[in-house]
């Protein structure tokens, strides 16, 4: 008896976690470097991985839709974070007007 392994699912619940611990410094390190009117690379970014997800068939569309989302979700944590500076949980740039 031979048992097949699907490892999509491993595979997507993997990026997940990467992409959720990748883009919580990223959006950390932009807010501090470049304020949250950075947001637009955010939009630009995910929209042109949701547009390739739908345009590409397999496990490469999901993985490049989970992306596309997880830039546009920082589209809202910049917002957050800047609050979260402003609160003074976490360090303001001193080079910063």
């Amino acid at each position: 008896m031979s048992v097949e392994l699907n490892l999509e699912g491993v595979v997507v619940g993997a990026a997940s976690l990467l992409v959720i611990g990748a883009f919580h410094p990223l959006v950390i390190w932009c807010e501090y470097r470049f304020t949250q009117r950075v947001w637009p690379v955010f939009l630009i970014a995910g929209l042109l991985c949701l547009l390739a997800a739908l345009l590409i068939q397999g496990i490469l569309s999901i993985l490049l839709g989970l992306l596309g989302a997880g830039c546009l979700w920082s589209i809202r944590e910049l917002k957050e974070q800047a609050k979260r500076v402003e609160r003074g949980w976490f360090p303001k740039n001193p080079k910063r007007k």
